[in-house]
């Protein structure tokens, strides 16, 4: 089956498309990115970022650059709980590897794998912008701040509670 936008989202497309001088398209990659991402299972498939380059009207390579640059696109399959750990100078010296480590340790995955009930993802990445909160990662669209190896926990046992209740 070939990707293809919904009629609704192709109509949020095109309402991105339109913020932008005519020649300008490429402007509205990062947005078109994250709804083709939403749209198609948490990820990018090769597939997904050649129609998004034929949309815009861009070479598939200029679409592959940006999806692989920024770590919040993911160009594999991720789990249903992507944790995204800081791993820059503030978050190091607040113990940003120490809780990496546990995680991988915690889920049985290394950085960039996911377990295999399909649940959890680890990923690290550059700052957050949220330094006087390290050690700390993001977890879908919420911040989650000085964590521990309790937290840690916390967090794993309320994702694998709400992923039972909504299957």
């Amino acid at each position: 089956m070939a990707v293809q936008f919904s009629q609704d989202t192709m109509n949020k497309v095109q309402e991105i498309i339109a913020r932008y001088p005519e020649g300008k398209q490429k402007s509205a990659l990062l947005p078109i990115l994250h709804l083709a991402q939403e749209s198609f299972g948490g990820w990018l498939s090769v597939e997904t970022m050649d129609y998004v380059a034929s949309i815009l009207n861009l070479t598939k390579i200029e679409v592959y650059e940006v999806a692989t640059f920024y770590s919040m696109y993911n160009t594999k399959p991720v789990g249903k709980y992507v944790f995204e750990v800081c791993q820059t100078g503030p978050c190091m010296i607040e113990g940003s590897d120490e809780i990496i480590n546990y995680i991988k340790d915690k889920l049985n995955i290394g950085v960039g794998e996911t377990t295999q009930d399909g649940l959890f993802t680890l990923k690290t990445v550059e700052c957050l912008g949220a330094c006087g909160y390290a050690p700390m990662m993001q977890l879908g669209k919420h911040y989650k701040e000085h964590l521990t190896k309790e937290k840690i926990d916390t967090i794993i046992e309320e994702c694998s509670k709400s992923a039972s209740v909504n299957n």
